[in-house]
């Protein structure tokens, strides 16, 4: 347990072999991640998703809780089960913007299948969620007498009507009021959408269930995230760094998808990261969680409004006191990922600098690992030399005047850097190769898997009288 700073005790417990004390005083651990809680992971990405305004809070772990007691009432399958609350923990997974997260909350416009479908594509990528990707697909599709089991000639899992009525339930729960109080009437909004846009057997089940105090009591629990893993147990898996490279792969995705400014920056960090501890002389396990780091270390933006992010011009002091959040928000986010120590401790100090002018725990000097000054130098480099929709990347002899400025400043490590200027051009190839490969990405997830446009979902639901 080491202190570093405003009393901010880091509890990382380390899965080591040894620790080796590398050269200038440097510090390298080797790790190996075995075992993984899903919903620690999980629920991770999707507090991010519901940080970005109070509106919005805890809404992901609102729609699974009360989806996982729907489908306890009904006796579902236990991985049926499991199923439908891992599609509740991120069924918005595909929502770019602060503002179509609030559309979506007020009202179901005929666009609400963008991000519906855009989720399951990336929830899709993840090994063993299929199904749940199938039941975030369509789970703004409406009942309509039965006519909603199918959608543009489709199939629609059975269980994304049940997310749906979790969803549209929860959603009008006012947070300055009461809750008790508003029980009834919600039911009561829900019940009168019976058969037209919710299924009749699952209002059965929601006035059985509703009718428990507890179950609003917790749905406005600020501490829900802590209730959800005593009520539900949920997988403990068996995970290697390939596999934990494949899902914050998708991590990053939400991350930087959310804006064409950005849409690639966790790609080049991460791989940009990587080459720089191979060619320090990390492990080839420590290179794994080097790349993961990468992938997660802009977790914390997720809570930060794209008008800030996307800013062309100099922020000001309020919109800068945001941005400087987000690397608390990775580390908070992280931290109950127990297998994350070390990745989290890279991750979520890439902006502390060795003079200890870098946020936001002003650490400095040995205060600051190895692995986090590669990734300082990593997310510098490839903000700088990444094109943007508003510029072009710096130039060689440009960046090289940046890094080495920051250098002379004492903020960032200069061993790294003049690693990095020894094998500018193959870590440049390396940083373009991976962003080019998330562009494509980025393109693809704009469009809809099978072929399907938007208009054309927009299209079938303005003629089916804007039921879907």
């Amino acid at each position: 347990m080491e202190n570093y700073g405003h009393g901010v005790v880091w509890q990382v417990k380390f899965l080591v072999d040894k620790e080796i004390r590398g050269k200038r005083g440097m510090v390298m651990v080797e790790t190996m991640m075995k075992r993984v809680n899903l919903y620690e992971l999980i629920s991770s990405l999707t507090i991010a998703c519901d940080l970005v305004s109070p509106r919005l809070g805890n809404h992901h772990l609102q729609v699974a809780y009360l989806a996982y007691h729907l489908g306890k009432e009904m006796n579902l399958a236990p991985e049926k089960l499991k199923a439908v609350m891992l599609a509740g923990l991120m069924h918005d997974l595909g929502a770019l913007s602060y503002e179509e997260r609030h559309e979506l909350i007020e009202n179901e416009p005929p666009h609400a299948h963008d991000h519906a479908y855009r989720g399951a594509h990336l929830i899709e990528q993840l090994p063993g969620f299929v199904e749940v990707a199938e039941i975030v697909r369509h789970h703004h599709v409406r009942w309509d007498y039965g006519r909603g089991s199918e959608f543009l000639g489709k199939e629609v899992h059975p269980l994304s009507h049940l997310l749906h009525l979790a969803d549209r339930t929860v959603v009008q729960i006012n947070k300055n009021k009461e809750v008790l109080g508003q029980a009834k009437r919600i039911v009561a909004n829900v019940e009168r959408q019976r058969n037209t846009i919710f299924v009749p057997e699952y209002l059965d089940v929601l006035h059985t269930v509703s009718a428990k105090e507890s179950l609003w009591f917790d749905l406005v629990n600020p501490q829900l995230q802590q209730i959800i893993p005593q009520v539900v147990v949920f997988d403990t898996l068996d995970l290697n760094s390939d596999d934990m490279i494949t899902i914050t792969k998708i991590f990053a995705k939400v991350i930087d998808f959310r804006s064409s400014f950005t849409a690639t920056h966790s790609a080049g960090v991460a791989h940009t990261a990587e080459k720089l501890a191979e060619l320090i002389g990390f492990s080839k396990e420590e290179r794994k969680m080097m790349l993961i780091a990468g992938y997660v270390h802009d977790l914390g933006k997720l809570a930060i409004k794209n008008d800030i992010l996307e800013k062309k011009g100099n922020l000001n002091e309020n919109e800068y006191n945001f941005i400087r959040s987000h690397t608390y928000y990775t580390y908070r986010l992280l931290q109950p990922i127990k297998a994350f120590g070390q990745i989290n401790l890279w991750a979520s100090t890439h902006h502390e600098k060795l003079n200890g002018n870098g946020y936001p725990f002003k650490l400095k000097d040995e205060e600051i690992s190895l692995g986090s000054r590669i990734m300082t130098v990593a997310d510098i480099f490839t903000a700088i030399t990444e094109d943007r929709p508003y510029r072009n990347g710096m130039t060689y002899e440009e960046a090289t005047a940046v890094l080495r400025q920051e250098v002379a400043n004492g903020a960032i490590c200069p061993y790294v850097v003049d690693v990095l200027m020894h094998h500018y051009d193959e870590i440049t190839f390396i940083r373009k190769t991976a962003q080019q490969a998330f562009r494509t990405d980025y393109n693809q997830f704009l469009q809809y898997p099978g072929g399907l446009s938007r208009q054309q979902i927009y299209n079938f639901a303005k003629i089916n009288g804007g039921k879907n």
